[in-house]
């Protein structure tokens, strides 16, 4: 295990929440985490969620992607049609 970073209450903590999130919100809270700690960041975390570090680095590459994906939440043409297009 890498050095140390968290305090097992807070480790704890981290676990517990990332266990009720979706799959995608886990990949996504667990590449948040990485990227706050940096260097290390991945592994030491996959092993604080018990996930695998490739989990972890799929979530960073998707908030990465959705970054630049035009800021937008939904895909183009999803959502409430207008009643003209009914």
């Amino acid at each position: 295990m890498l050095e140390k970073r968290y305090t097992d209450e807070i480790a704890a903590t981290m676990k517990k929440f990332y266990e009720t999130l979706s799959e995608k919100d886990r990949r996504r809270y667990a590449a948040i985490e990485a990227l706050k700690l940096g260097n290390g960041g991945q592994q030491y975390i996959s092993e604080i969620l018990g996930c695998d570090p490739s989990t972890v680095k799929k979530g960073a590459e998707e908030l990465q992607k959705d970054i630049v994906a035009d800021g937008r939440v939904r895909n183009p043409g999803g959502g409430k049609k207008k009643s003209l297009e009914q």
